[in-house]
This record gives structure tokens, sequence and C-alpha cells, in this order.
């Protein structure tokens, strides 16, 4: 099943100190259902959409290779610096297509993280189609963005505020590397710099690695 559903992942997150995320699987869900299928983004993945059930969809079924984690990252909110993450979203891993490219692929919904500051960690339907149609514009008009690979009800409800409404996964693959790893790593190096430079080099080493093949080495501290 993996290998006909073309599943090719690593997570190189997951080699950055354990303060930068939380390994955590999604929270299963009781009837998952396909709702819309992104096939021309799929197979620019590598992957057969005709294999992707609503089972791996929704995060009940992890493909072998994933180890899925939500990360931790700290901003100003508020007029406060707070410690913050992913609330309601699990990274399964960086999917390598054929080219060799990587693309991260994160369940949006995908249950409550240590990071969830309320709610059930999931996600309305209404929403979620609104992201999908708009990233596909914005990918349309050649605006670099994050894709939603597909969009899929989860057969319970989602209670935002003090409405209830049907609530979905969204199984959405990211940026190429080069532009998601640096938005990332801008919320990860306010996060660890008051720590010294340790943490700090460690996430600058990814996106550096990601962008050029030559190996990278990270600068001696102080010489910045």
């Amino acid at each position: 099943m993996e290998k006909k559903a073309g599943w090719n992942l690593e997570n190189s997150y997951t080699r950055l100190p354990g303060a930068f995320f939380t390994r955590q699987d999604p929270a299963p869900v009781d009837s998952p259902e396909l709702i819309v299928l992104n096939d021309e983004m799929a197979g620019s993945l590598g992957l057969n959409a005709e294999e992707l059930s609503a089972e791996i969809l929704s995060g009940n079924d992890i493909p072998v290779g994933a180890e899925p984690i939500a990360q931790a990252y700290a901003g100003h909110q508020f007029g406060h610096f707070n410690m913050l993450g992913d609330g309601r979203a699990v990274l399964i891993g960086e999917q390598i297509t054929p080219e060799g490219e990587r693309f991260d692929i994160q369940l949006k919904g995908g249950g409550r993280t240590p990071y969830s500051r309320g709610g059930d960690g999931r996600a309305g339907l209404g929403p979620m189609l609104r992201e999908y149609i708009i990233s596909e514009a914005m990918h349309g008009l050649g605006i670099p963005t994050t894709r939603s690979l597909s969009v899929v009800t989860t057969g319970g409800t989602h209670l935002p505020g003090n409405r209830t409404e049907g609530c979905d996964s969204d199984s959405s693959g990211g940026q190429p590397p080069s532009r998601r790893y640096l938005s990332i790593r801008f919320k990860v190096w306010k996060c660890r710099g008051s720590e010294g430079t340790g943490g700090l080099c460690s996430g600058a080493s990814l996106p550096a690695r990601n962008e050029r093949p030559e190996p990278f080495s990270a600068p001696a501290a102080g010489s910045h």
C-alpha cells in the first residue's frame, strides 16, 4: 500500500533539539470522508491519488516513514512575548519527490496538541474549503503559497466560539522548502534566541541545508 501510494517521507525538523517540537500523533477521527483531493498536486509530489484513502488523509493511518510532530515557536501577541506552537496542526513529514524536492505534509485540524490554548484542535469545513480554493487560485497566479492536498470530514462536530458546524481535517502540502523552512525558522529563532547560540545555529542549519547542496557549517558563536 505504501509503495503504491508513493510515500517517501523524512522529517529533518526532528533533528533539531527537542525544545523546538513535540512528538504528536494526530487525534483519530470516527468517520473520515474525502471531500476533495488535489490530483494534480498529488502527482507533482510523486503520490498516486488513487491510493490516497480518507483514513490516511485524515491522520487515522500514518504512512511509513512519517514522524508526526507539533512545532514550537514564539512571538509577541497582545503586547506580550508568548511561547506558542501549532495548536491544531501536525507536521507528518517531508515528502521527497522523484525530482528530489522536499515538501512539508501537514495535517491541519488534526486535534489538540500541547500548544493548544482552547478549542478542540479541529477546523470548520467551510474555512478549509475556502483555504483550498484560495490557495489554488494563488498558485494558478504564480504566487508561492502553501497548497491543500485534500479536505476530509471527520464525522464529528467542531465548536468555534458559540457556533457548531461540521469539522474537517486538511492534509496540506507545503511550499518549496527554501521558502517554507525560512518562514518557520524565523519564528523558531525568536523562540530559542534567548537560550544562546546553540539553539540559534541549530535553527539556522535547516534552511541553509535545504537551499543548497553543499554541506553547511554553523558559524562560531560571536562571529556575526
